[in-house]
């Protein structure tokens, strides 16, 4: 069985000849069969679609890009012209568009196979998925990237795209013990996603691979990817507590703390961060933008089918029609304001440490856990990872926020490698 392996081993592999696409796509179906019926991390699967693109890519005379015949999973808010998307909602189910995303087309003309469409959270917002975790069925996967993390996290497929208005992608990547990648806003090209809310959506990554991330990222940019870089000289990171902190759990602040010693004794500088008072008020904002947006993009499904839309959803579209624009004004120009000032603060800081998460995933299936540590820096526009370096007192994962300056992802990228290399790492498999 190869469905172990990471998407650039996979490709590796591939282009050596030691096994074809077709070999490693069955063997992500025989994952699936056998594991689908308890995690439901997949909205749709057609193992005959499936083979025949690996079919096509081991009958292609060169290959087709460097992630020929790898598979990944598409998050069920983006579109594929050969699959349903059904927007985690009854109101889509079925529904077809004549166009891939831009991003599953930059995927398939590098050469990936599209395995499936993984479950999404109702128009990646905040009802309950159907997904759990795969280290305890008891518990979230997270959401609302919930079917995407969770399908790397048990190794049905090799990667997926998520993505983040708030922590949707870094949630369900601390969760399931995965690595999740936002890259700075505006770097992925979003056309064919399902828009949330136009002033915070990011495409985003989950792999079990910083050097998948990397691949994927190239591709997705149209540039190479950096496969042995290093930063050079030893990083400075700053330890970032945030105004949340009272709300961590012991195991997030250990993660944290073992974090910051291992990385201060392999050689790093280590420095307070400290955000202004103000910053604070960011959560309130992004709550404000974040909903205010959701409900105008969402204005065809209240207005026409009001009735198919979930408890938690309608509350927060309610909520959205409500502010006036004054408050929505109000908070962009908090945004914008607290942006320019992070500039600033970072001159001379390479990341920040900070909490990804109270702590392990909680055991409530009808939760998706808390996004408040995630969706302020959302808000900021800012790179991050989450990193999966820690095991809580209930043997699922914890991780850490690893934060990077606004539009420096390369940097951060490897600084996230130097860590992650350093830390002590959960396994991976079940």
């Amino acid at each position: 069985m190869h469905n172990d392996l990471t998407l650039t081993s996979a490709a590796a592999v591939i282009a050596s000849g030691d096994i074809s696409s077709e070999r490693l796509v069955r063997d992500c179906l025989d994952r699936i069969e056998a594991r689908d019926p308890v995690i439901h991390a997949w909205a749709f699967v057609d193992p005959e679609l499936a083979l025949a693109q690996a079919r096509a890519c081991d009958k292609a005379p060169d290959r087709l890009g460097p992630l020929h015949g790898v598979p990944i999973g598409v998050k069920d808010i983006i579109e594929t012209a050969d699959m349903p998307t059904g927007m985690g909602s009854p109101i889509y189910e079925g529904n077809r568009t004549l166009n891939d995303a831009a991003c599953v087309a930059l995927m398939r003309a590098a050469g990936a196979v599209i395995l499936g469409k993984t479950v999404t959270v109702e128009f990646a917002g905040m009802a309950p998925p159907p997904t759990r975790n795969p280290h305890n069925p008891d518990c979230t996967p997270g959401g609302s990237s919930s079917g995407s993390a969770a399908a790397v996290a048990d190794l049905m497929v090799p990667a997926a795209f998520g993505t983040q208005t708030a922590g949707s992608v870094h949630r369900p990547a601390a969760y399931c013990g995965i690595i999740g990648y936002k890259p700075t806003f505006g770097t992925f090209n979003i056309h064919g996603i399902r828009p949330a809310a136009q002033s915070l959506d990011t495409l985003g990554l989950l792999t079990r691979s910083l050097m998948d991330t990397e691949v994927m990222s190239a591709v997705l940019c149209g540039r190479s990817p950096d496969l042995v870089g290093s930063l050079g000289t030893l990083p400075t990171i700053g330890l970032c507590r945030t105004h949340l902190w009272d709300q961590v759990l012991p195991e997030t602040k250990e993660a944290m703390t073992d974090c910051i010693a291992t990385a201060k004794a392999k050689g790093a500088t280590i420095a307070e961060f400290t955000l202004p008072d103000d910053f604070a008020d960011l959560t309130h904002a992004r709550d404000v933008i974040s909903s205010y947006e959701r409900a105008r993009a969402t204005a065809w499904e209240w207005h026409n089918h009001r009735d198919q839309l979930s408890g938690p959803l309608r509350r927060t579209i309610a909520k959205g029609f409500g502010w006036n624009y004054g408050d929505y004004q109000a908070a962009l120009l908090l945004a914008s304001d607290c942006r320019r000032r992070l500039a600033d603060l970072f001159e001379g800081t390479d990341a920040l440490i900070a909490p990804l998460t109270a702590g392990e995933a909680p055991a409530d299936l009808n939760s998706t856990g808390d996004h408040a540590f995630v969706g302020f820096w959302n808000l900021l526009h800012v790179p991050s990872f989450a990193l999966p370096t820690h095991t809580g007192p209930n043997h699922m994962p914890v991780g850490i926020h690893l934060v990077g300056a606004h539009g420096d992802d390369a940097k951060l990228s490897l600084v996230a490698k130097w860590l992650f290399d350093r830390v002590t790492q959960p396994p991976h498999s079940h």
